[in-house]
């Protein structure tokens, strides 16, 4: 016992003296060695631990502006730390000690663990990225949209195909249209045991061969900077929603201008090099655009997916929503569409929207889907509990 006492001990010293940086008031007296100080070199290198700086002097971080210090870093901590810690130090390393000019080599986009993240900063160094850069940046973007598809698709497409059949049904079906099985299971309450048979209140009814059920969707993205992981992903389900037969999807993506990259959709990675993050916001003139392409308001979900942070005219924007929805719209609001928990947004225009009736809410893409369900079969939304 006392020995695995002492072990326990200096374990907690071990991981206490990783945590402090072994400056001098850490008060463990525990040495590092072996791979254990190899990490903690490669977190003194980013967070700036070391020898305590003199008096009036600020503590710095030790990578500076040398790419091969810097490639050898990011080598560094994928050999030490879990994937999910050297996307928080890649994110980290950025912006604390500003290596976004770095990332326009080449041989460092080769060294990053891709993440949506990093495809942010790559989509906001794009129009100053040379030209032997932008193949390998494509190939970063590349893997992370695939990742996000092979994660994403199969159970947004499964989901919105359950949600369009069902908004197909009709209620007042020609008897060889009824569905016989789901028109029994909601009329079991009427089953006569006298005559051992159910006496159906309603029938259930497939959609016919002729009837449209066809529906068009508007996802209508602010790619202001801070929005940068809720494009990645909007790219992502509008070209999994534009494969889908019976969805036809629309994507507008906006800052002070407005840009259709509909006819893009067939390569997420084109959409994401089509868009260009940063700059103003102009919410009015956005969906000014989109409300001026629909059809067919009954079958139209429009989502719009914004901070709200509004530099346009707030009273138009108001209206528009407005209008849309007396038509017969259904307009969803998302603040975020990302698994970055809470964003910061502006409430005063969410409670205006929410008024409206049309709430607004941050979404994870694995909600996404329902949120797209709900809203085509024009049910209440699964607003999550946080939101």
């Amino acid at each position: 016992m006392t020995t695995q006492a002492g072990d326990a001990a200096q374990e907690r010293l071990r991981r206490w003296r990783l945590v402090l940086g072994g400056e001098a008031a850490d008060g463990t007296g525990h040495a590092l060695t072996g791979r254990d100080a190899a990490m903690d070199g490669a977190l003194s290198a980013l967070y700036g631990k070391g020898d305590r700086p003199a008096a009036g002097r600020e503590r710095t971080a030790g990578l500076g502006a040398s790419a091969p210090a810097v490639a050898r870093w990011l080598g560094d901590i994928r050999t030490y730390f879990p994937a999910s810690v050297v996307q928080v130090m890649q994110r980290d390393a950025i912006d604390r000690l500003g290596l976004s000019t770095l990332l326009l080599e080449p041989e460092m986009l080769e060294a990053v663990e891709p993440d949506v993240h990093l495809v942010g900063t790559l989509l906001s160094l794009n129009k100053a990225m040379p030209e032997e850069t932008k193949e390998t940046a494509r190939a970063v973007v590349r893997k992370v949209v695939d990742d996000l598809e092979q994660r994403l698709a199969t159970r947004t497409r499964a989901t919105l195909t359950g949600a369009l059949d069902r908004s197909a049904r009709v209620h007042r079906p020609r008897h060889h249209d009824v569905d016989w099985n789901r028109t029994i299971a909601a009329n079991l309450k009427h089953y006569l045991p006298e005559h051992g048979t159910v006496a159906p209140e309603r029938l259930i009814g497939y959609g016919r061969a002729g009837r449209s059920v066809r529906k068009d969707v508007v996802l209508c993205v602010d790619q202001s900077g801070s929005m940068a992981a809720s494009v990645v992903h909007a790219a992502v389900f509008g070209a999994v929603l534009a494969s889908m037969r019976s969805i036809s999807t629309r994507l507008v993506v906006f800052d002070t201008a407005v840009v259709d990259l509909t006819d893009q959709l067939d390569d997420p990675v084109d959409v994401l090099f089509g868009t260009r993050l940063g700059g103003g916001t102009d919410i009015n003139r956005a969906l000014a655009y989109c409300q001026s392409r629909i059809t067919r308001p009954t079958e139209t979900v429009v989502v719009l997916i914004s901070d709200l942070y509004e530099g346009g005219i707030r009273g138009e924007m108001l209206k528009r929503v407005a209008a849309m929805q007396a038509a017969g719209v259904r307009f969803v609001t998302l603040l975020a569409l990302s698994d970055e928990g809470a964003p910061a947004y502006d409430r005063d225009h969410a409670a205006a929207l929410a008024a409206l009736g049309a709430p607004a809410f941050a979404c994870t893409p694995d909600l996404f889907p329902e949120v797209m369900a709900a809203a085509i079969e024009k049910r209440p939304l699964p607003i999550p509990d946080t939101a």
